[in-house]
């Protein structure tokens, strides 16, 4: 669910510098509700009041039982390693813990998990960290500090929980709560000491109970404690590391490290009925426009029940890896490029060794016969290319009148690049402008 995002405190921010150049980044939500089609966790609310999508609602305790039948024969976290690695992705988000309370890890402190509770019987999570680190990732755990099926949270049952769910009405226990948030800082001590260097813990759950009742502060610090350079998200309140704008773009980019949070379709986990699938364009050109922006984006894949991946998912997925395997230069340990008055779309700048640059122009939007750049050095355009194949483009540079006037030799103007329709890729085409470092004084 979207939730306001806040500052980290001052001096509590962990080096970031890592993060930021990622690009691309894969958030896999799964649990045993995906073996009924139904969404992690919310399933049992009816979803949440005003927000899409509609659920029906399932009872609490049929809900909870569903664990039970847990038992993914088509796992195989390899597989999905390697295709999420083709299509671009270089870190990945696993879901640990869901609000639901079920722990796909190994716990001592709870009989409510894949290893005790499921016939499958082993640690999901384990398996998954141990594949996408091995293919190269950087790895990063979701965990929700709330947990609908622990007593002394208390369970959630259908007479104390609205359905459809109203933010800020949920059961409280008060004189369980020290014992409840000892159980989840124990569980949380398990993820951060038990599956090796973790990059990112992503927190969820902060719209049940007070800041007071939570103290972040000192969950920030019991994670800093036990993996230092670990990036927490915002959801930690006041002591997050990097915002997280969900299924939107921000008007504006956050003055901090950030990435949005993307499903393909309009839920989290695997919904069989769920057809809303963004086409492979549409996800393509978010990612795109959030790394224009200096974000990345974090796009959502739901498994199925027994542990393969919906067809339009691995479809999108491919689609993502045929492009990125021409054109990923354009994504990957970049900065933001040209300000949208300059070009009208989103860019990206690599800088080079000899003090030139390469800037990285996307058409998102089909240009009728060119492409056009203003206010920049046109004397050091040193050629146009087509990143896909490299072929150069025929292009004309207009210096400004001023520059002109005023004999300026490193002058700013217009760059005209005419684009072939016959080149344009079905996804995004990308040119590439070459540009020279600034003379010597």
């Amino acid at each position: 669910m979207s939730t306001p995002t806040t500052d980290a405190s001052a001096g509590e921010v962990a080096d970031a510098s890592w993060f930021s150049g990622l690009g691309l980044g894969v958030f896999i939500h799964w649990g045993h509700a995906s073996t009924r089609g139904w969404e992690l966790s919310w399933q049992m609310t009816g979803g949440v009041a005003l927000q899409e999508p509609a659920l029906a609602a399932v009872g609490c305790d049929e809900y909870f039982a569903n664990a039970g039948q847990f038992d993914p024969a088509a796992f195989d976290p390899d597989a999905w390693a390697d295709l999420a690695w083709r299509a671009g992705a270089r870190y990945v988000v696993f879901t640990a813990k869901h609000h639901d309370g079920f722990a796909m890890f190994s716990t001592a402190l709870s009989d409510y998990s894949v290893v005790k509770h499921a016939p499958f019987g082993r640690d999901v999570t384990a398996e998954v960290v141990e594949a996408f680190r091995a293919r190269g990732f950087r790895i990063g755990l979701y965990f929700s500090i709330i947990d609908w099926h622990h007593p002394d949270y208390p369970r959630y049952t259908d007479e104390t929980v609205s359905k459809p769910y109203v933010v800020g009405s949920y059961p409280t226990a008060p004189e369980k709560w020290e014992r409840y948030r000892s159980f989840m800082l124990g569980q949380l001590n398990e993820l951060l000491t038990g599956y090796g260097p973790i990059h990112i813990v992503w927190l969820d759950g902060e719209f049940e109970h007070s800041e007071a009742e939570w103290r972040y502060g000192e969950i920030r610090e019991f994670i800093r404690a036990r993996q230092p350079q670990a990036l927490v998200n915002d959801r930690c309140l006041g002591h997050g590391d990097f915002a997280t704008p969900e299924q939107q773009l921000p008007m504006v980019a956050p003055d901090r490290p950030w990435e949005i949070c993307l499903t393909m379709n309009s839920t989290w986990g695997h919904v069989h009925w769920d057809e809303t699938w963004k086409s492979p364009a549409t996800i393509l050109h978010t990612a795109i426009e959030a790394i224009s922006m200096g974000g990345n984006l974090l796009l959502n894949i739901g498994p199925r029940g027994d542990g393969s991946l919906p067809p339009a998912a691995k479809e999108r997925l491919e689609a993502l890896a045929s492009w990125y395997a021409v054109n990923g230069e354009s994504l990957r340990g970049v900065q933001p490029g040209l300000e949208l008055w300059q070009f009208h779309g989103p860019s990206t700048r690599r800088a080079r060794e000899d003090g030139g640059s390469h800037v990285y122009l996307h058409l998102t939007a089909r240009p009728y016969e060119r492409a056009v750049v203003r206010g920049i050095p046109i004397r050091r355009v040193e050629r146009v290319r087509l990143l896909s194949d490299g072929r150069e483009l025929p292009f004309s540079v207009h210096p400004r009148l001023s520059d002109v006037h005023a004999r300026i030799e490193d002058a700013f103007g217009e760059l005209r690049i005419a684009v072939d329709p016959g080149l344009l890729d079905p996804l995004c085409t990308v040119l590439v402008v070459d540009l020279a470092a600034p003379a010597e004084p």
